[in-house]
């Protein structure tokens, strides 16, 4: 081989060598690149994480003030009381058959003249006796519908030196026991010309009148002169009172009851 066939064919190897190794540098670099824009695609594509924080609302709670019930409240709330249940049990006992038709306060024979009732029925007169018994229920109902100027009056005469402890009592009849035994005598004494002309308008005393009579005609009795008036007073004045503290007991337990703002600050539980 001639020198100068050997250096041209020096020369294209060098070529061929550098044409090759260009080759190889570009698809290295288009790889790079394509494998960089992936990675650039891929970070694009991924969401952001964002943290969200939520600042918790805190509601601060203020306990009311409660102001202590003072004594001249809780004395105008029991009296106020006290005047609502005057008023209902007088509207209730007034009704026809709101003593006669009321178990609970329904007066019955006198206990002191129970034999003259007892012998006439006996004797076969027991309508006379039944006949008074509604009398003298219905001469109750007339005389409650007269009561209420008399029961107020005692309510606004009332002396409540502990108003608070009664307000605040656990009996639910505090009020009404105390208006019981303060001026349940003197009650009986006004009220009573009002139940002597209801007895007298029912015809009670009229009917009381001739059963005793009867009964004082058997032979070998001993003789009987029970007086109604005083026992049907009575008796109308304690049923008046069972219906007062009833009357009571509601307002202290129920909210409903309470029809005033005073009687809701004075018995609200």
């Amino acid at each position: 081989m001639t020198p100068l066939r050997t250096l041209a064919l020096g020369l294209s190897l060098t070529l061929a060598t550098a044409q090759l190794a260009a080759a190889q540098t570009k698809t290295t670099t288009k790889k790079t690149t394509s494998t960089a824009k992936k990675t650039t695609t891929a970070k694009k594509a991924t969401p952001a994480k964002t943290t969200t924080t939520t600042k918790a609302a805190v509601t601060k709670v203020v306990a009311p003030v409660v102001v202590p019930l003072m004594a001249d409240e809780a004395s105008t709330g029991l009296r106020e009381a006290l005047t609502q249940g005057v008023s209902k049990a007088v509207a209730q006992a007034g009704e026809t058959d709101g003593f006669n038709g009321n178990a609970d306060i329904r007066i019955p024979f006198p206990p002191e003249a129970e034999l003259v009732a007892v012998t006439l029925r006996k004797l076969r007169a027991g309508a006379l006796v039944d006949k008074f018994e509604v009398a003298l229920n219905r001469a109750a109902e007339t005389a409650s519908t007269q009561a209420k100027p008399i029961f107020l009056n005692a309510v606004q005469n009332l002396s409540l030196q502990d108003a608070l402890t009664l307000a605040t009592s656990k009996e639910s009849d505090a009020a009404t026991t105390l208006l019981y035994e303060k001026t349940a005598a003197d009650l009986r004494t006004a009220f009573q010309p009002t139940m002597q002309q209801s007895l007298e308008q029912t015809g009670a005393i009229k009917l009381y009148a001739e059963m005793v009579a009867r009964y004082n005609k058997i032979p070998l009795v001993t003789p009987l002169n029970p007086q109604l008036v005083p026992y049907a007073t009575e008796k109308t004045v304690d049923g008046l009172f069972a219906l007062i503290a009833a009357e009571e007991g509601r307002i202290r337990a129920n909210p409903t009851a309470q029809g005033s703002a005073l009687l809701k600050r004075v018995f609200g539980k």
